[in-house]
């Protein structure tokens, strides 16, 4: 086994080799603005780390969100063209998933990502594998009184401490964790547990078709 797994859904660009047993390398960024220039240089650091060719990979791993609308499509993209020129197979994730499972916490806890527009992307976890609710998108207030007493982890919740006062690291998504939770599913056989690779958007993008705009072409 050897997957290469991407997560393009936060401001972190993150790519990482996993094969199956531990992370062979990876490579994170911050930066909310740059996903299209920074991933396949990454990809490209990764994969000479660790001494490979491309095309020893066995799988794919992506990250399907949630996430901005942007951003998110530059990770399930590259992977879904990846996988297409290997032959290999593209195994989704919940990006708060890869959050969860890298914070460890083994008690009731909840994710919450940036989602802009003074909301978060969140989800309510039993502990760092098992996920209890739909991702979901809302205003940090309106959230609090349900997550009242739990860790919240994730850069939402060191946005908005005023609603999720217990804020727990890690702050950033983590291609590693992706893979290393990827790797574990799959060596159990847990089909199941992956989802298609297409994008979580949760709600409409910004760009709209105007209305009533001028015909201009000859009738």
């Amino acid at each position: 086994m050897l997957l290469l797994a991407m997560d393009t859904a936060t401001p972190a660009v993150t790519v990482a080799l996993h094969d199956g047993e531990t992370v062979v390398a990876e490579s994170s960024q911050v930066d909310a603005r740059r996903h299209g220039e920074l991933l396949l240089p990454a990809v490209d650091r990764v994969m000479k780390e660790a001494g490979l060719a491309l095309d020893a990979v066995t799988g794919l791993v992506v990250g399907v969100g949630p996430g901005p609308y942007t951003g998110l499509r530059v990770g399930l993209v590259t992977a879904a063209a990846f996988a297409s020129a290997l032959g290999v197979p593209v195994h989704g994730l919940c990006t708060l998933d890869g959050l969860a499972y890298a914070s460890g916490i083994q008690e009731p806890f909840a994710v919450a990502t940036d989602a802009r527009r003074k909301e978060v992307y969140w989800a309510r976890y039993e502990n760092s594998r098992t996920r209890v609710t739909e991702a979901s998108v809302d205003r940090p207030a309106d959230i609090a009184e349900q997550l009242a007493g739990l860790p919240v982890v994730g850069a939402g919740a060191r946005l908005y401490p005023e609603a999720f006062p217990d804020a727990r690291d890690p702050e950033h998504q983590s291609a590693a964790a992706l893979a290393a939770l990827a790797a574990e599913r799959l060596a159990a056989g847990d089909q199941e547990a992956f989802l298609e690779p297409l994008p979580m958007y949760l709600r409409r993008p910004d760009a709209q078709v105007p209305k009533n705009y001028k015909v201009v072409t000859p009738q």
